[in-house]
């Protein structure tokens, strides 16, 4: 896990609700959080990047295994994944222009059309180091990556919702969003990762039956929270993600997995109780034996 947190990191910077003051006061057990964003290998040497986030540069320096420093320019990032077109998922793409190839880029067309057009990012790093754009397919079979070995990879549309800049904002189309499930092809063990997930369809719901670990959407603890603290007008699932609290929420799901699933949330956002380890909604999770991901969180099958 190289970043935990949903847009705007922990503490957001120009937050003062009570998470990032406890933070900055020191009068809450919290730790900081970078955006959320994954890497993942079957080998410890190819490396795919799930989601760039604007933090990327921050999240390389703290995992050496991302800079083997084989040669003078160097990296060990195979290929960049991107699960939707948030700016917090996919901004830190500018800060790899100085790629000495074209990053091999892995996304929905819908995703590469949001970023050709209402956020021409694409378009932009065309003049630096330039993409190899491979669409990625929303259908049972999955697909391979060159260059990266011993993983397999399967998406499925998710009901989320669209980036603000994107014509399907409010109106999801499948591929805005997706989950996937990557499966080591030598153990066949399988964890499935969802950062943004807004309501819970049956083809989600067998995906996370089949994994091992499950690493989904820990945005917001009840659906009206930022309208509670005044920090917004809309609901957690307007915004297209499942609280974790109340009727339907992901607790409820997550509690009905089998007892060997590796149950982890990410992309936590500043304002989520949590975040505070000494809590009561904290220590609600730990009874029912769900994690919290942070920054540097190791996961291995």
């Amino acid at each position: 896990v190289l970043g935990s947190a949903a847009g705007g990191g922990f503490p957001q910077w120009n937050c003062n609700c009570p998470n990032c003051d406890g933070y900055r006061q020191g009068s809450k057990r919290v730790r900081a959080r970078t955006q959320s964003s994954i890497t993942v290998s079957a080998d410890q040497d190819n490396w795919v990047l799930f989601n760039a986030s604007p933090d990327i540069l921050q999240q390389i320096r703290s995992f050496p295994s991302l800079q083997p420093a084989r040669s003078l320019r160097d990296t060990a990032i195979r290929a960049v994944f991107l699960i939707d077109a948030q700016i917090d998922h996919t901004t830190g793409l500018y800060m790899l222009r100085e790629h000495r190839q074209p990053l091999e880029l892995w996304c929905h067309a819908l995703v590469r059309e949001d970023l050709m057009s209402g956020n021409p990012l694409l378009k932009v790093l065309d003049h630096y180091c330039g993409v190899n754009w491979h669409d990625v397919p929303l259908a049972d079979a999955g697909f391979a990556m060159d260059g990266v070995p011993g993983l397999h990879f399967t998406a499925l549309p998710l009901i989320s919702n669209a980036p603000p800049y994107s014509p399907h904002r409010d109106h999801p189309q499948p591929g805005d969003n997706v989950g996937v499930t990557i499966t080591d092809s030598a153990s066949g063990k399988r964890l499935f990762y969802a950062p943004g997930l807004g309501q819970m369809e049956p083809p989600v719901w067998a995906a996370m039956q089949a994994a091992d670990c499950v690493l989904v959407d820990g945005t917001l603890w009840t659906d009206d929270e930022m309208i509670t603290l005044g920090a917004s007008k809309k609901t957690s699932r307007a915004m297209g993600h499942l609280p974790q609290s109340g009727p339907g929420g992901m607790l409820e799901w997550l509690d009905q997995l089998p007892a060997s699933t590796r149950k982890v949330l990410i992309h936590i956002n500043n304002t989520n109780p949590i975040l505070d380890e000494d809590s009561a909604q904290r220590q609600e999770l730990t009874r029912r034996g769900i994690e919290v991901s942070f920054d540097g969180m190791e996961i291995d099958l």
